[in-house]
Formats: structure tokens, sequence, C-alpha cells
């Protein structure tokens, strides 16, 4: 295990500065291995290129615990693409985070707040069990990319996230990178993928992308909303 001086902005930018440039999957060996052992969780949606991350991570150590924001609110097909990666990759320990019932039932009793208020909807479901669980762990792992969103175009591979660190290993790759790494591998995506749904999130807040749109044109149509919470503003 590596010594880490801290967990502060200025020792998590250290670390970028000496292994950012890594390939993923070296940044994954290095954080699940050496820097934060039996401290570190990965965050998937299992959506529609999360295989890529997932495959990497697989490979380095399929005991990692995979954490899944299951809302209580997605499509079907996701749940059994959930289910059927996990077996297929090895992956032994994959955790269904779930919203709060007394939370829901103060403030969803309806199951339609997604509708009225989507921000509140996503922190009742997603942003308050997730970081409930990252109480226990050191650092968490990402598949963000700096060509997703503007917000995410100077996104660093080593992040500092309040008291714990957050590491994007594919930050760098582009859309062909992933197209191709799912390809030349042979893994499989989320079904969905092939019904025109380009980013996929909770049922009632994606839709289908038609051709030419950007890939996440799809999440919160109609709103001004184009992230969850989980990651802040990115």
């Amino acid at each position: 295990m590596l010594d880490i001086p801290g967990r502060t902005s200025s020792a998590v930018g250290a670390l970028d500065r000496m292994f950012g440039a890594l390939p993923p999957k070296d940044v994954l060996a290095l954080s699940i291995r050496d820097l934060f052992p039996g401290r570190i969780a990965v965050v998937s949606s299992f959506g529609a290129d999360s295989i890529a991350l997932l495959n990497l991570v697989a490979e380095v150590d399929p005991s990692t615990p995979v954490l899944f924001l299951e809302t209580g609110k997605h499509f079907e097909a996701t749940l059994r693409y959930r289910d059927m990666v996990a077996e297929k990759l090895g992956l032994t320990n994959v955790i269904d985070l779930v919203p709060s019932a007394e939370a829901l039932a103060q403030k969803d009793p309806d199951g339609l707040l997604h509708a009225r208020e989507p921000d509140a909807c996503c922190a009742i479901r997603k942003v308050a069990p997730l970081y409930e669980a990252l109480s226990g762990y050191d650092a968490w792992i990402t598949g963000r990319r700096r060509d997703q969103t503007f917000l995410r175009n100077r996104m660093e591979v080593f992040e500092a996230d309040g008291a714990r660190t957050k590491i994007n290993p594919l930050a760098d790759w582009s859309q062909d990178d992933i197209d191709t790494y799912i390809w030349r591998l042979e893994l499989p995506r989320n079904p969905l993928v092939d019904e025109s749904y380009a980013s996929i999130g909770c049922a009632p807040c994606t839709a289908k992308v038609a051709p030419g749109e950007d890939v996440r044109a799809g999440r919160w149509r109609g709103t001004d909303k184009i992230e969850c919470g989980i990651h802040g503003a990115t």
C-alpha cells in the first residue's frame, strides 16, 4: 500500500500529476490494489457505456464493490442487464443502494416527484443513498469522461470529493474509444442502446435520442437539468 499524505485537494492534485496520465487499467490497478485497498468502490449505472469500465475493473479485481443506485425507477431491461453483466464478468460484489422508505413516504408518496421536482427526486433516490454508502469508503471510481458534457471537459483523473477521492480512469477516452473497446472485446451493451437510448438512467426521465442529437439529449428532456446531482455540478 502506498503512503498517501491525507485527502486534501493538494494531495489529490499531486496524485493526479503523478498518475493521471496512466492508461485506465493501470489507474484502476494502482487505485484498487495500492492506493485504497479495501476502501474503494465503483459506482455504475449499468447504462449505455458502463460495460467498458466494468470489464476493466473485473480484469483488475472482480471482488471490487460495485454500487448500483436501485432507484425503483429503472427500466426492467437495465435490471436484467445488471444481473447478466455481473455474471458474465464475474463481478462478485454488486451492491444495490435503495432510497430511504421513510423519505419516499414523506416526499414522494405518489411516485411522481420526478415529474414535479426532478432535482428533489434525484436527491432522494440517488444522492442520499450514494453518499450514505460512500461513508464506508475512502475513494470511488466513476465512468465519467471529458467529452460527455461541457462541464466535464477539464475534469481530472483524480479529484478531491470532500473527505474522499474520486477517480475517473476513462476521463481521456472519447466515445470512439469506448465503442472500439466494446466492439473489440465483443462486450454486451445495455439492450436499450439498440432502441435509440444513447444515455440511460431512470425510465421516466430517459428518452430516445434522434440521429445527430447529443448522446445526453434524452436525459431529462424538456428541462434544463443535465446532471442527477451525485457529481455536484459535473
